[in-house]
């Protein structure tokens, strides 16, 4: 074995090739993420220096990937996956065991991912390559920045999300990524101010759990893993983990303290479609669930994940929030990442796992059969996936990436490996089809070729400095000038091109001979500045933005920047002012009735096709088609969860945040407290009109034998197999009505009968939904499957699944709020 630097964990008798920089220094970068970089370069850089070391539409697909696990042929796969993971297993010794369940911070080939599992030479095992995250493939250049998750469940549509999964997941193989830390499925939305929301899709559960679906089957299908986070309660960034105060007190983590009900409704809704569609690991998250830190909590990781809902992969933590050895492991814990203790033990090389592990099997505190567990776990899916045969070699461009972006000399520049192929086309239709249309006064748009444009704010033109940067800083508001298409920390992405709005413009002004004016200086608009804009632009488009990032929390619901000064200064001298938000997620819109904004479309981050996809909708070469995948209130008051924040807390335990709200967020709590929102949930319009079938027929399926599912059957991925019997079918018709091709999301929820099922019920539940295209004067059939798990709800004194004894309100629309359409199911 090569000489090692103090700060890399070794494992005795492992044959580990190191050919490049110890990954300490990258992972220490890694955690920067979401951190302003006057915090790196006074704090972090001299460590980062002193460690740096070199050495010698639908078509079906929902009810596809819905059966994915239960199928005869999917089992099967996994099961010859875990015969190859066996007959690897049989050949280790016990420190390469531990070496596969401990992060290492080793380089393969010359590269550098965020995580790693070693090589083991002598078996021709090149180790495992880990990296970040939802939109791109991090830290790396020469690739896409895609639509972020919130746009991508804008959309509604499945079969986008599948293709954008497949696109991001070949870029991650090109780049010898092995596994993609995404899918996002917590934070859920509890806040709508959580600084990750945008990284996820709805704070609706069944939403997000098709979406989850859909992400996960299409990166899967090019080979490469996924890490369905953030498991389990992570709602808020605010001291998600622990911290020192200055006298050695741990402050630990906030604690998510969530009841049984609530839990299964909403949180681990999705991540069990995430299990059924056969994410190949889980990410256990850095805060605490009732006490206790999500990575060794044994409820979480063994009782519910991993037994009830019959999860075969591994459970990995979250990078640092792994905080024991062996209640860890016994808890369910399969791999420590990055496999150091904190960032203090970088130098050390301290590991929970590691050396602490191996002893830990030695004298029984950790049996060897759990230790073969982990290990199998591990690698099935590493056979699963064919990585075993031909993968790419990891591109190693980063380490050139990682020095530039940070001003560290780490040598001559290496080229990066290209792996963007055409992706830009996808990234557009996505972003357009993600984009809401709140307003549209006189149907102002689609613009019909005006002569006289003006543009407006900050978030119009390119950035100021240029497309090297990571993450915007400082914080709350990210940089100033520049248009956000994408939000900051791990889910971030290095840009090769950006199109920005104002540039966008620009260009198909120019194919019809019209004039561009533009001020993008908030601070000058917000003064009322505008003599140099004459005459008055026949519309005038204002851009705003809202920045969130991993690491913090949102601080107000209004975009940023001045907004309501120069949304309000613009529409005072502009009678036709459209609006269009770049946002994370909900804002609140205090100019929204001005008269004089004539239509508002919510953007959100739609990756490095920006301009062109707002342009695409404005001039109406794409019909929006986007819903609200979350509640837009008309006052911020109207939401009432705040984020937990005791910065001056002394007390060790002091940080709890108690989800007393239960089953009751975004519109299910608007619901109950019969608060009107501006623009409620599923709300979006279009350039053409809908109007659904006068009738509505509901046929049962499958008569229920009883009220929870068949007990006898054996848990497959997801849960009892039966929770997904169809039971129900709805059947309606939906027409086009206008005079232009369009396409809509048909909406389905069901109303419980109140007396039938505990307090705390919400008044409608979403169970389907259906995104269909049509061209004028055409009508469509829709139907609707309703499987037992749809139509029931948590009992938990059986801790079971139960049907609600009566008739189940069918409520058929178009958002949440526009449900025209109804029936009613009894099946028990």
């Amino acid at each position: 074995m090569s000489a090692v630097p103090p700060d890399v964990y070794q494992a005795e008798d492992i044959d580990i090739e190191i050919t490049g920089i110890a990954l300490s220094s990258w992972v220490l970068i890694s955690n920067l993420l979401g951190n302003m970089y006057d915090h790196f370069k006074m704090r972090l850089l001299p460590c980062f220096l002193a460690t740096l070391w070199v050495g010698g539409s639908q078509h079906g697909f929902v009810d596809a990937v819905s059966n994915y696990s239960s199928v005869p042929g999917a089992l099967a796969d996994w099961t010859t996956a875990r015969g190859k993971a066996d007959a690897f297993l049989a050949q280790l010794n016990l420190t390469e065991k531990v070496g596969i369940v401990t992060g290492a911070s080793t380089l393969i080939g010359r590269g550098t991912c965020i995580g790693n599992i070693a090589p083991i030479m002598r078996l021709n095992f090149s180790g495992i390559c880990y990296s970040d995250g939802p939109a791109a493939v991090n830290r790396h250049d020469l690739v896409s920045v895609f639509p972020s998750g919130i746009t991508l469940a804008a959309t509604w549509d499945m079969d986008l999300i599948y293709e954008k999964a497949a696109a991001l997941g070949q870029e991650f193989r090109d780049k010898g990524t092995h596994v993609g830390l995404g899918p996002v499925a917590g934070p859920l939305g509890r806040h709508p101010l959580g600084g990750r929301n945008w990284e996820g899709f709805s704070p609706d559960p069944y939403l997000t759990g098709q979406a989850m679906m859909a992400s996960i089957q299409g990166q899967q299908s090019v080979g490469l893993q996924t890490s369905s986070k953030h498991f389990i309660g992570n709602e808020q960034e605010t001291h998600r983990s622990n911290h020192f105060l200055e006298d050695g007190t741990r402050i630990k983590g906030i604690s998510a303290n969530i009841d049984d009900r609530t839990l299964h409704e909403l949180y681990l809704w999705p991540f069990a479609d995430a299990v059924r569609s056969g994410t190949t690991s889980v990410m256990c998250s850095y805060n605490r669930v009732n006490e206790t830190y999500s990575c060794e909590n044994s409820e979480l990781l063994t009782k519910i994940l991993k037994e009830e809902l019959g999860f075969e992969g591994y459970v990995v933590s979250d990078w640092f929030a792994g905080h024991s050895g062996v209640p860890s492991a016994n808890a369910g814990l399969d791999l420590l990442m990055p496999g150091f203790m904190s960032q203090e033990t970088i130098a050390t090389g301290d590991s929970y796992f590691g050396r602490n592990l191996t002893q830990a099997v030695q004298n029984g505190s950790v049996a060897e059969a759990r230790l073969d567990d982990m290990v199998r776990r591990v690698m099935t899916p590493y056979f699963l996936l064919g990585q075993d045969q031909d993968y790419p070699t990891v591109d190693p461009s980063s380490l050139t990436v990682l020095g530039q972006t940070y001003g560290v000399n780490v040598g001559p520049q290496i080229p990066a490996r290209d792996v963007r192929r055409n992706h830009s086309a996808l990234i557009r239709a996505v972003a357009a089809a993600g984009t809401v249309l709140l307003k549209n006064t006189n149907n102002t748009l689609p613009l019909a070729k005006p002569l006289n444009i003006g543009v407006f704010g900050n978030d119009a033109p390119d950035p100021t400095d240029g497309l090297t940067y990571l993450d915007p800083a400082p914080f709350p508001y990210g940089f100033d000038i520049g248009t956000l298409d994408i939000g900051g920390g791990s889910g971030s992405g290095r840009h090769s091109s950006l199109v920005s709005p104002l540039d966008a413009v620009k260009a198909r002004a120019s194919t019809y001979g019209a004039r561009v004016q533009y001020l993008t200086s908030n601070q000058v608009i917000a003064e009322g500045k505008f003599a140099s804009i004459y005459p008055t632009p026949d519309v005038c488009l204002v851009f705003l933005k809202t920045f969130a990032s991993e690491g913090t929390d949102r601080t107000a619901f209004e975009p940023d920047w001045n907004s309501t000064a120069v949304v309000t200064n613009v529409a005072r001298e502009c009678s036709n002012t459209v609006v269009v938000t770049h946002s994370a997620g909900v804002n609140t819109l205090p100019w929204a009735n001005n008269p004089n904004v004539t239509a508002i479309l919510a953007a959100h981050y739609p990756g490095e096709q920006s301009g062109n996809s707002i342009v695409d909708v404005l001039f109406g070469d794409v019909n929006p088609s986007g819903k609200l995948p979350y509640t837009i209130p008309l006052n911020e008051s109207d939401y009432y969860f705040p984020i937990v924040n005791l910065t001056n807390a002394t007390d060790p335990n002091a940080w709890q945040s108690n989800f007393t709200e239960g089953l009751f967020i975004d519109y299910r709590h608007f619901d109950a407290k019969n608060l009107t929102p501006l623009y409620e949930f599923g709300y979006g319009l279009s350039y053409t009109t809908f109007e659904l079938g006068s009738s509505l027929s509901v046929d049962i399926i499958s008569k229920a034998v009883s009220e929870s599912p068949d007990s006898s059957l054996k848990t497959v991925p997801g849960g009892n197999p039966d929770l997904y019997t169809t039971l129900a079918m709805v059947s309606t018709s939906i027409s086009n009505t206008g005079s232009k091709l369009g396409a809509t999301v048909v909406q389905l929820y069901l109303s419980f009968p109140q007396d039938s099922v505990p307090n705390g019920t919400p008044l409608k539940v979403l169970r389907g939904f259906q995104k269909i295209s049509l061209a004028p004067e055409e009508t469509k059939s829709l139907n609707f499957n309703l499987t037992r798990r749809d139509l029931s709800y948590w009992d938990v004194v059986k801790q079971d699944w139960v049907i609600p004894a009566g008739d189940i309100n069918v409520l058929v629309g178009f958002s949440s709020r526009d449900l025209s359409v109804n029936g009613s199911v009894k099946l028990y």
